[in-house]
């Protein structure tokens, strides 16, 4: 893999730092901050931080641009005229920002620019990443998808569903980790010290992802096999549906979806 460079290295850029940096150890990487005090004890020969955007882009062939939705475009503008189309490849992962207008924002409809929406499992190298392209001259939608199955499972889309992705994918992860926290609050009220609920809990979604993953069922069958006659699990279930819990698990998605759209 060729240099490869994260622009915006704050929360999402950082865990894709992590999980490049684990899979490509002999790559040289290298992500732009504001401020890049509280990185530099990640630095090390083959993994460089800076405040100075031209640096990065006269260095890297891959960039990763993961800077806030409202200040990617005026990024582009500012240093389109150091973005090389014979070079470059563009993988935007901010969120609600088209690819037409990256276009735009670099006067240029001939340059290798692909979306992608990973989410910060890529730490661990667990992400989902949702990955699109329109164009792409320099033909790398292989190594693009190399790239991000370093860090994951990947997922090729049209466009149009990104925002879909989005919510699913990249918010989904906050929506799992509020339903794994109040799953060990419940255990703490049933009398496990905070650490033992902590540890239940935590392997019990992740064989749960597995059965779903390794077993390619729906999740209902799985449920079914839990769910026994007058027992306590169909008792729970039945409880948090009358609490509205699918609905407002639904019915969140739906808004923070309407949130982009907008």
């Amino acid at each position: 893999m060729e240099r490869i460079g994260i622009v915006g290295c704050g929360n999402l850029g950082l865990s894709l730092l992590k999980g490049l940096r684990k899979q490509y150890p002999n790559s040289s990487i290298i992500a732009s901050r504001r401020n890049i005090s509280e990185l530099v004890s990640l630095q090390d020969d083959l993994t460089h931080f800076t405040t100075n955007n031209q640096e990065l882009l006269d260095s890297c062939d891959y960039l990763i641009i993961a800077l806030k939705p409202y200040t990617i475009i005026s990024f582009l503008e500012e240093h389109r005229n150091f973005i090389d189309t014979k070079r470059h490849t563009i993988i935007s992962v901010a969120t609600g920002i088209r690819i037409q207008e990256i276009q735009t924002a670099l006067q240029s409809t001939q340059i290798s620019v692909y979306r992608g929406m990973p989410n910060t499992a890529a730490d661990v190298q667990e992400s989902m990443t949702a990955l699109s392209v329109i164009v792409d001259p320099l033909n790398r939608k292989e190594q693009v998808s190399e790239l991000f199955g370093a860090i994951g499972e990947t997922v090729w889309i049209d466009e149009q569903l990104m925002e879909s992705a989005t919510i699913l994918g990249a918010c989904g992860i906050a929506y799992a980790l509020r339903f794994i926290r109040a799953m060990i609050q419940g255990g703490i009220e049933v009398g496990f010290d905070a650490k033992t609920a902590n540890k239940i809990v935590n392997q019990t979604v992740k064989g749960a992802a597995q059965l779903l993953i390794q077993n390619g069922l729906h999740p209902e069958e799985e449920i079914d096999k839990v769910t026994t006659p007058k027992g306590c699990t169909i008792v729970g279930l039945n409880e948090m549906e009358h609490s509205g819990f699918s609905s407002a698990l639904i019915k969140g998605i739906v808004t923070s979806y309407q949130k982009i759209e907008r």
